[in-house]
């Protein structure tokens, strides 16, 4: 938890924005419910509690069934909680009073967990508009949806006002939320430094645990301990695969088995829950054959180029596009691809073999607000997305600016199932050499990130210390 003033002025930010935004008498008010317990199976054997990102960055206690109004019309504010009683007490020990943490945050006025339903439905019937965010969580998603009487669809789509019963997309709140939580603060920055310090961490026990014969799950365990004692845990479910080729592969039953490729790409919360994000691919002998590091060069080159081009003021979809070109060069050198590379890159041809985006937003969230709406976070309102196969997944396409916290993960990846629809419905256009690609059938993929502030004059990269990135320093620190 930051100092108590560090919220406040959120709010204070928050409320300026909405009195812009709004004309007088039709503000009504802000809610914001936060997480409650989930049961696994059966009630007291819940999931770890993580509470709704939001609701921490504005009101910041980390607990359970606690919600908040702000008043948008008298900037009001009141943190709705309950204090313990003897059979808590019994459960849990001596529990601080909802007023003394609404202290710690900076709030003066509290009321039981309950009169936040009651406060919701008097806004409601009385005609002010409801403003609220996107909802992930059922639990919430069900709350609002039962306050405010609307089916619980409509709370979870990109719409955050209801007024005259029904719910409008004027977007007011979410959009006020991300104008502030985009551009972090030092003492955010300096939360995400210590996840990537945990990050750090767990790559370099998973790198030294590489080795043959070695199970992928017993790796994955000995990164997520790591997490677990130096924070609050992982900050994604850890992608370890030797089918690297497999963009979201969480499965872990393999042996390391020599001449193949370990990809990780895992990252850690601090206790406070800030993120990072790191991809690294090993060689499972220790060494990468001819072969892989010719690939593996091509994606160190195109993560070295993203960092070299990210800066203030250029929209990171032109560094996708630069990174792109470069990863074609590469590919071109070898005979995998052929023609121009301005024509293979206005025709998509980098999708074939990076069929994802070059990075996305992090912060409190490891992919920062996507709960709110992936385009509306990561696109500025004069960006549209693209359609094509790679580029149409960039989540992070804005113009930069100081305080932006973004992932730099280039890859390179031989899908089969691709290639192979792409050869029968030729959609390369002649420009990919298929009888050279299919030699690869069996190379899996590579993917290396890191992650990346965005500063006054360029960029640097987060953490005390980088983990091992071209080919030889990886080697030679498996060595």
């Amino acid at each position: 938890m930051f100092e108590k003033e560090i919220y406040a002025d959120r709010r204070r930010r928050l409320l300026a924005i909405m009195k812009d935004s709004a004309s007088e008498g039709k503000r009504g008010i802000a809610v914001f419910p936060g997480n409650a317990d989930a049961p696994q199976n059966y009630r007291g054997n819940d999931y770890k509690f993580r509470q709704e990102s939001s609701f921490l960055y504005f009101w910041g206690i980390d607990e359970p069934r606690f919600a908040a109004i702000l008043d948008l019309d008298s900037g009001e504010e009141m943190l709705y909680g309950d204090d313990v009683d003897i059979d808590d007490i019994i459960w849990m020990g001596p529990q601080p009073s909802v007023a003394s943490k609404g202290e710690s945050v900076g709030v003066s006025a509290t009321a039981p967990y309950n009169a936040f339903a009651e406060a919701v439905r008097k806004a409601a019937a009385s005609g002010r508009p409801v403003h609220f965010l996107p909802t992930s969580r059922y639990y919430n998603t069900m709350l609002l949806s039962v306050l405010l009487g609307c089916p619980a669809e409509n709370v979870r789509k990109t719409a955050d006002v209801y007024t005259s019963g029904e719910i409008c997309a004027s977007l007011g709140l979410t959009k006020a939320v991300i104008s502030l939580r985009l551009i972090k603060e030092a003492c955010e920055i300096e939360e995400i430094d210590k996840a990537c310090e945990i990050g750090y961490l767990m790559h370099t026990a998973a790198r030294k645990a590489c080795r043959p014969g070695v199970k992928e799950q017993d790796i994955v365990g000995i990164m997520e301990g790591v997490t677990i004692s130096k924070g609050w845990g992982v900050s994604f479910t850890t992608i370890l695969s030797q089918n690297g080729e497999t963009l979201h592969n969480h499965s872990h039953h393999q042996t390391i088995t020599p001449g193949r490729m370990l990809l990780i790409d895992a990252g850690a919360e601090s206790n406070t829950h800030y993120a990072s994000d790191f991809t690294r691919t090993l060689p499972c002998s220790g060494k990468f054959t001819p072969k892989q590091k010719d690939i593996y060069n091509i994606v160190e080159e195109c993560n070295e180029l993203a960092y070299r081009l990210a800066a203030p003021g250029i929209p990171y979809r032109e560094v996708h596009l630069a990174v792109a070109a470069r990863m074609l060069d590469g590919l071109k050198g070898l005979g995998l691809v052929s023609g121009h590379i301005d024509d293979m890159v206005n025709e998509g041809i980098a999708g074939l073999f990076m069929p994802h985006g070059l990075g996305h937003n992090m912060g409190i969230d490891v992919h920062d607000m996507e709960d709110l709406g992936e385009n509306l976070v990561g696109y500025d309102d004069d960006q549209t997305r693209a359609s094509q196969l790679g580029l149409g997944s960039l989540r992070m396409a804005r113009r930069l600016k100081p305080g932006h916290v973004i992932t730099d993960e280039p890859g390179i990846y031989f899908i089969p199932a691709l290639i192979s629809k792409w050869k029968a419905e030729g959609t390369d256009r002649g420009m990919v050499n298929y009888a050279a690609v299919e030699k690869y059938l069996d190379f899996g993929g590579i993917r290396l990130e890191d992650d990346l502030l965005v500063t006054e004059d360029g960029c640097r990269r987060l953490g005390p210390h980088r983990l091992p990135i071209k080919a030889e320093d990886v080697e030679a620190a498996m060595s």
